[in-house]
């Protein structure tokens, strides 16, 4: 295995073409520069310089190893620097996964890019995945970070923080009767065509729903399912009943859809930031705190 430095010396002496400056320049006695490059020719096998009492040149070897010598010392200053960013936080690779609500939330956009301001070089994989899968991945280090509907188990390994607590809001079709209330009760709602939100089974708003609607002294009656927010906005849109979405998608939804606030309602989307608990490396610890300043915000 060739040493890296001997290979700096010889660099030094090749370019030089005399020990003694070479020794000025790298900082070091000659006698020991000396001996460390017959020690690089003794291991290689081959004569590298051609020396006299006034100076010391290449051999037809010791030119063609130069440029082979200063394209692997180029790399291996590159991958020291490389190395030393990656113990920064400012180079590498990180993959976030997050939940559909994280993104209507306005959640995952800002927080990237408050974490590339500080570190550009990182290379981001972001993936849509439902909560059981993000667990899953962070666990089987496929996933850095995650954004999350539930927090994870304690015995999972994992770590969270709630980034986003968030009221719900009914939708309702343009020209429905119940427009023309600004507030609306329980009774209101109970005899209404609903249409839920089924995403993966944990996912699901669907049981939190029905125990949400149950308490206020009604149960919905579900007609339509669908796996995603807006989807049900536009089957609201048509005509066809009523939905409950998170707060952020009153600004998403299409023409045809009046929102009203449910205060009595107990029943919130909440986004968790999960991450391994063990991990401690200096890029996830930045992401997390991209987020989690956002958050406060």
């Amino acid at each position: 295995m060739l040493d890296l430095r001997q290979l700096r010396y010889f660099i030094a002496v090749a370019e030089a073409e005399n020990v003694g400056r070479a020794a000025e320049q790298l900082h070091i006695s000659q006698s020991p520069l000396s001996r460390q490059i017959r020690l690089l020719e003794d291991q290689l096998g081959v004569l590298l310089f051609e020396r006299s009492r006034q100076r010391i040149r290449l051999t037809q070897e010791g030119r063609d190893l130069l440029g082979e010598a200063r394209t692997l010392m180029a790399n291996a200053n590159r991958v020291e620097t490389f190395a030393r960013r990656l113990g920064a936080g400012n180079a590498g690779r990180l993959a976030i996964g997050y939940v559909e609500g994280a993104m209507y939330a306005n959640i995952v956009s800002p927080s990237v890019r408050a974490f590339r301001a500080g570190s550009p070089l990182v290379t981001l994989s972001l993936q849509g995945l439902g909560s059981a899968t993000q667990f899953d991945y962070l666990q089987r280090h496929m996933l850095d970070v995650g954004l999350a509907y539930r927090m994870p188990e304690r015995e999972s390994g994992l770590s969270s923080a709630l980034v986003l607590d968030e009221a719900v809001a009914l939708a309702i079709p343009k020209g429905h009767p119940l427009c023309g209330s600004r507030t609306l009760q329980p009774a209101q709602l109970d005899g209404q065509t609903w249409i839920a939100v089924t995403r993966q089974p944990v996912d699901t708003i669907r049981s939190a729903l029905l125990a949400a609607c149950q308490e206020a002294g009604f149960t919905p009656d579900i007609v339509y399912e669908t796996t995603d927010p807006l989807a049900s906005l536009y089957l609201v849109s048509s005509g066809l009943g009523v939905t409950l979405v998170q707060s952020a998608l009153k600004t998403k939804a299409p023409e045809g859809v009046v929102f009203r606030d449910l205060k009595w309602l107990r029943l919130r989307v909440k986004i968790y930031l999960v991450w391994r608990s063990n991990d401690a490396r200096p890029i996830v610890t930045a992401f997390r705190e991209a987020v989690c300043t956002l958050a406060a915000v």
